[in-house]
């Protein structure tokens, strides 16, 4: 047994098939708190195809009904990250009757939720929906907005990570949109958001761009203007700003001014004076440019958890973190060292999640960030 606090337990296990890491997990749980409702469960996608299966074992077994999860090209669990091998973890917990809700599969953003979803969201103010969705979804991020504008809550999760099947858990196995489970008013509910990266320059206004091409940034030649702010260095030899330089679109009123969705550079056209980024681009809006960049990234974790865990309080019963598969031990290196952060921070917290192919806070899709959210 890894964790336990009042009313929620954590388990993981690896380096086997899917029974024996569901068996491990079930048994790392010990006995459940009375009144076990709510499970988690996330799995590596070597376990992609053995979800169903996986599900019935831990329904059967726990006799707890509703499980919600997801699968990862890494599993987070307290202090631990777990990459390349076959893993499970599973978190257990016992909440007050009706204070949560399965969210099933929404796929399309012009359809009302089901009735027993909308009534019970009138009924229980909710504060928190932890969904997980299908990166082949394309319309995601309306779908975020249409959940939030009929529930009133605000969204964490992250997007399947997986080299084979694209499945969410939500009392069932499904797969198609975005799914997961609402928590009312009743539970204490606490996030927090990191960023992977930090700017190299000033927010820059389009003054001409089309579809997904920045033209003109300050009415000057967009490359021009990106040359600058990335250096003579790095300008020399444009083939060392992939995968360290990317595209930030600032979201106007943030917290600190610090809140950006990062956005991957796709080419730069020097003789055009053009740079092409991974999002459409609007006219009058604005952006800057920014570097992935380790030791920035975890000064920001330190100060988001810190302040997570200061806004908490008391101390959490549980927590959830959503990842971008490019931190982890692609950022920080070998050694678990963002989860081993947050466990240090936090301290005896059940805390599980998954490394995602996009994170979710808000009704926002980010890349290169950490999401955390603290269960009180």
């Amino acid at each position: 047994m890894d964790i336990v606090t009042q009313g929620f337990r954590v388990a993981h296990a690896e380096g086997g098939d899917w029974d024996d890491l569901t068996g491990a997990c079930i048994a790392g749980l010990g006995p459940l708190p009375a009144g076990a409702n709510l499970g988690f469960v996330y799995v590596t996608d070597s376990l992609d195809e053995d979800l169903h299966k996986i599900v019935e074992r831990l329904r059967r077994e726990t006799r707890i009904h509703h499980w919600v999860g997801t699968i990862g090209f890494g599993v987070c669990v307290k202090g631990r990250e777990l990459f390349d091998v076959s893993a499970m973890a599973v978190m257990a917990g016992a909440l007050p009757k009706d204070s949560f809700c399965i969210l099933p599969t929404v796929d399309k953003p012009d359809r009302p939720l089901p009735d027993e979803v909308r009534n019970w969201a009138a009924a229980h103010s909710p504060m928190l929906g932890v969904v997980h969705a299908d990166p082949r979804n394309p319309s995601l991020e309306r779908l975020f907005t249409a959940i939030q504008e009929q529930t009133g809550c605000f969204l964490v999760g992250g997007l399947t990570a997986s080299r084979g099947a694209l499945e969410q858990i939500a009392g069932d196995v499904t797969d198609g949109g975005v799914s997961g489970v609402l928590f009312g008013s009743e539970i204490g509910v606490f996030t927090g958001l990191t960023q992977g990266c930090s700017p190299i320059g000033p927010a820059h206004r389009i003054t001409e761009g089309r579809d997904n091409v920045l033209m003109r940034l300050d009415d000057k030649p967009a490359f021009d203007v990106f040359r600058a702010d990335i250096g003579e260095l790095l300008a020399r030899d444009l083939k060392r700003v992939e995968g360290y330089v990317h595209a930030a679109i600032p979201i106007p009123g943030s917290d600190r001014g610090a809140d950006y969705l990062v956005r991957n550079l796709l080419g730069v056209y020097a003789d055009k004076g053009w740079v092409a980024i991974g999002d459409r681009v609007q006219q009058g809006g604005s952006i800057m440019f920014v570097r992935r960049d380790g030791a920035s990234a975890m000064a920001d974790l330190k100060r988001m958890v810190h302040d997570v865990r200061r806004r908490a309080g008391a101390a959490p019963r549980a927590a959830l973190y959503f990842s971008c598969v490019a931190r982890g031990p692609n950022l920080f290196g070998l050694g678990s060292a963002e989860l081993g952060t947050i466990a240090d921070i936090l301290g005896e917290v059940p805390l599980i999640g998954f490394f995602a192919n996009g994170e979710i806070s808000n009704n926002r899709l980010y890349g290169y960030t950490g999401v955390l959210a603290l269960l009180m």
